[in-house]
């Protein structure tokens, strides 16, 4: 794991302690410190079916979750147990154990129902575990799959129907694994062997007919193909004598039936190489923050009488991902900023082109961190964000460059300021002294590097502040006549003038840049935003041709077994989903 938690052993995640779901805050730490993506592998089956040895198996462990020995339940709610991925490096494997269905303790099966729809939607790998055949007794214990639609929505606001089709579920919802356990039958059909997916494809074969009893064999298969259309099943001959069955944490695989001992192994092949990454629609893949924050309003969502709804649950992911994709992004920015920025520069240019540099890195890492930033409202926070931080650099620069300024002309002019209060300037011929000093002075300041953009407006306030004692000196200097004077004080208002005309132009030079640069931020944002939609809008076609394709699959298989209302009912959904890859194709939202 990426944090290098170790867990010697599984922790209850959500506990279901008097007919009310807890969320344990310590196993939320534990997700919360992981940051490797997560492939989730949830069990689920009735009580003392041997759920938790197959889940210990796959942690690699003989101990763990509790196996109980006897016919009272053992697990509580949904444990949860975090071990290094046996196949995929820096990846972590969840293992989900939940509570046997149809405790006889419990007298009312409600949390029952709501123990299967979390296990669906924390999952990406959702095994159903049960013993003997699959015959109608199984199918029937499977009932919740029928009732997956009444306790899971895909959508916060569905359409005018009200009516979710499987499409919607279809993109979030996890394989389905069957495991049969002390299965006993030879797996063949028509005298020919079968493979265990064989066997379970017969099974889910639908019956014609519209009795009561016809509908009510053909719903839960019904459900298990459109819901799972990736199915996969396992048979486990009884791994040995039942007496010793109670002692199996303990038993060697020698002491086991060695069918069995390949079977598990088999499995946990499968489960290794094939489980894949908890992902959600857009391709989002799950990550131990993720999965915290699902649980946490999936829980609270069923604790608030409410369905637990995944797209309410994405979106309220995807406010704190992309509230934190902002802090990121400006924290790079002001890295970025941090290490090339000296003040003060010596034009605004230079400034605004580190802060573009600084700008464009920001945006992408935003990009890459944040999804479904609905009406881009994080992204706009994040420009203006941005736009702020120019705006402080901006007057940084500024004070920067005004205070080397203040402080050069400090230390330039001190002779000449020294020079006024010993009156030497006072004095016959002492107005072209003083106005020869000034320039020499003037000069040697212009030659100073890295004054910044402040540096004609200090110089030209500093002159200023000395024009009434040059007036001074111009007027009690007796060597000039009248017209002379005259002629130096126009000379004067003319330079004072160009001065003050050449720092318009400037500021004005100024504004124009701080124009264009806010347009190529627009644009840089303009820019990467649609990029990322167009990569957005190729991962969600992909996903749409997938769930199409898997329809078209099912509506084809409805056809040759004679369902064509169901094949019919099919195509509404199929014509629905087409309709909503087309309207994809023309959305586009630019900020």
């Amino acid at each position: 794991m990426a944090s290098q938690i170790h867990m010697p052993g599984p922790i209850c995640l959500i506990e279901n302690a008097n007919r009310q779901l807890v969320i344990n805050p310590e196993a939320l730490k534990i997700l919360s410190a992981n940051t490797e993506p997560l492939v989730v592998v949830a069990i689920v089956g009735l009580y003392r079916t041997g759920k938790s040895y197959l889940m210990n198996k796959l942690a690699g462990k003989k101990k763990g979750f509790s196996l109980g020995s006897t016919v009272q339940s053992h697990t509580k709610g949904i444990w949860m147990w975090c071990v290094p991925h046996p196949k995929k490096s820096n990846h972590t494997l969840v293992l989900l154990d939940t509570e046997g269905l149809g405790d006889v303790e419990k007298g009312d099966n409600q949390n029952d129902s709501w123990i299967f729809a979390l296990a669906i939607l924390l999952s990406s790998t959702f095994v159903y575990n049960s013993m003997g055949t699959i015959n109608q007794q199984a199918m029937d214990q499977l009932h919740y799959v029928t009732e997956l639609t009444d306790r899971i929505r895909a959508k916060s606001s569905p359409d005018a129907s009200e009516v979710e089709d499987s499409a919607a579920f279809l993109s979030f919802f996890p394989d389905f694994v069957w495991t049969l356990r002390d299965f006993s039958l030879d797996l063949e059909a028509d005298g020919q062997p079968i493979s265990a997916d064989q066997y379970l494809e017969k099974s889910l074969t639908l019956k014609q007919g519209n009795s009561q009893k016809d509908n009510n064999f053909n719903l839960p298969r019904l459900c298990i193909r459109k819901f799972f259309p990736k199915k996969k099943c396992f048979i486990f001959d009884r791994p040995t004598h039942r007496k010793k069955l109670s002692q199996l944490e303990t038993l060697h695989d020698d002491d086991l039936d060695a069918e069995f001992v390949q079977q598990v192994a088999t499995f946990c092949s499968y489960i290794f190489n094939n489980s894949k990454i908890k992902t959600l629609s857009g391709g989002i893949q799950v990550n131990g923050p993720r999965l915290e924050s699902l649980v946490q309003t999936f829980v609270n969502a069923i604790s608030c009488g409410d369905l637990p709804c995944m797209e309410n649950a994405v979106l309220a992911l995807a406010e704190i991902e992309n509230s934190a994709a902002v802090k990121k992004a400006i924290a790079h920015y002001d890295q970025q900023m941090g290490q090339k920025l000296q003040l003060p520069t010596d034009t605004l240019q230079e400034l605004l082109d580190l802060h573009r540099a600084s700008e464009k890195e920001a945006i992408k890492v935003f990009m890459k961190n944040s999804f479904k930033d609905v009406d881009n409202l994080f992204q706009k926070e994040l420009a203006a964000e941005l736009e702020k931080k120019l705006d402080d650099f901006c007057k940084q620069n500024m004070k920067a460059s005004s205070d080397r300024c203040s402080a050069l002309l400090e230390d330039i002019f001190t002779p000449l300021e020294e020079s006024l209060k010993q009156g030497i300037y006072s004095k016959p011929g002492g107005y072209h002294l003083f106005i020869k000093k000034t320039q020499e002075l003037k000069n040697t300041y212009l030659q100073e590097p890295r004054k910044g953009v402040q540096a004609e407006e200090i110089l030209q306030a500093y002159l200023k502040s000395k024009e009434s004692i040059a007036d001074a000196i111009l007027q009690t200097d007796q060597t000039l006549t009248e017209k002379e004077k005259e002629i130096e004080m126009q000379r004067m208002k003319a330079e004072s003038a160009e001065a003050a005309a050449k720092m318009l132009e400037e500021m004005q030079a100024e504004n124009q840049q701080m124009m264009e640069q806010k347009e190529k931020s627009h644009q840089e944002h303009v820019k990467q935003l649609t990029e990322k939609m167009e990569r957005d809008r190729i991962q969600f076609m992909a996903e749409q041709e997938r769930l199409l394709d898997l329809k078209l699959r099912e509506q084809a298989l409805l056809q040759k077994e004679g369902f064509l209302n169901e094949s019919r009912q099919l195509q509404k959904e199929i014509h629905n989903l087409q309709l909503e890859m087309e309207r994809q194709k023309e959305q586009c939202t630019i900020i």
